[in-house]
């Protein structure tokens, strides 16, 4: 069944990881993959930092005392577990992504090589319909105990895309909650607005509705999913970690919610796997009749906003002679 230009259908990918666990976790992002291209999607989205998972030890075994040797070494396996894109770690998404013409928001934690190899950042990666990344967006600032392993991002992702009729961005977690990075986004035009988060309806259940009436847009909140029995066995410190653990550590919370603001598809906190819906781009219209935050609705003469996109790095190297 062919689906308009005017729809988009739509697959929240609330899984959860292979905890800290790159390749296997890549092999269930695979898989998501290929049964949402089965059922016709034509976007799918995964929560923050699903590969290779969230920095869950941190709450676990004291991440903010000093020089303590579990988280340290927790650290490293989290580090050796990290994506580098240089190195083609994403390349058979890219691949599954160009075979299914399906695009696709993916939340990685980082180790880029512009800023060295060794610090991590939660990074909002888009893929689109042909396989290739158009954007990755280091998260601007890491949420309380998230500073410990995760560095501070720059503007440079701040991008949005084109994606049949609609013009989507998206933003990681709490940085939903910071009016300018939304407004970078509403100022180039997003109608469609992708939220990542680690996982819990806590999370979702008001600012997805909020950036929706806001903006006038269509917003789909993304969210992974975490138990206490999905901490693999050969982790670091597995005993300490599962001693500490609630049995439920994110329960999810995906959700859609329609240009006026209401749910569209309600938190759930239930389904483990792929959540589908298709959208209809002529809410966008019809909602922007009343209010358009960067339209009609704005006045640049009195406010504007300046973004850097510039990617941040400590060097500057000159060309070579």
């Amino acid at each position: 069944m062919t689906i308009p230009e005017n729809h988009l259908k739509i697959a929240m990918a609330q899984i959860a990881p292979v905890w800290l666990n790159k390749q296997a976790t890549l092999e269930k992002i695979k898989k998501s993959i290929t049964e949402a291209a089965q059922e016709g999607a034509e976007l799918i989205v995964f929560g923050e930092g699903v590969l290779p998972g969230y920095p869950y030890w941190l709450a676990l075994t004291g991440g903010a005392e000093w020089n303590k040797d579990v988280v340290k070494e927790l650290h490293a396996h989290y580090a050796r577990n990290c994506v580098d894109i240089d190195a083609g770690d994403l390349e058979e998404v890219c691949a599954l992504s160009r075979k299914h013409n399906i695009a696709i928001y993916l939340g990685i934690i980082e180790r880029p090589q512009d800023r060295g190899g060794h610090s991590l950042y939660a990074s909002l990666v888009y893929i689109n319909q042909e396989g290739e990344i158009q954007s990755v967006h280091r998260k601007l600032q890491p949420t309380y105990d998230e500073r410990l392993t995760w560095a501070p991002g720059d503007g440079h992702g701040l991008q949005v895309h084109p994606l049949k009729q609609f013009t989507v961005g998206g933003l990681n977690c709490w940085e939903n909650w910071m009016p300018l990075p939304r407004a970078a986004l509403y100022g180039q035009g997003e109608n469609l607005h992708i939220a990542v988060w680690p996982g819990s309806d806590y999370n979702t259940k008001d600012i997805t509705r909020f950036i929706a009436r806001e903006s006038r847009s269509f917003v789909v909140s993304v969210s992974s999913r975490m138990l206490k029995s999905d901490f693999p066995k050969d982790t670091p410190h597995y005993d300490e970690l599962v001693k500490n653990a609630p049995e439920l550590l994110s329960n999810g919370g995906s959700c859609i919610a329609g240009p006026d603001g209401e749910f569209i598809v309600h938190p759930d906190i239930t389904t483990e796997g792929n959540i589908y819906h298709t959208i209809d781009f002529n809410r966008v219209y019809e909602e922007r009749q009343n209010f358009d935050a960067v339209g009609h609705y704005s006045r640049p003469d009195v406010t504007q906003l300046s973004v850097n996109r510039e990617r941040q790095s400590t060097i500057k190297l000159s060309p070579s002679s």
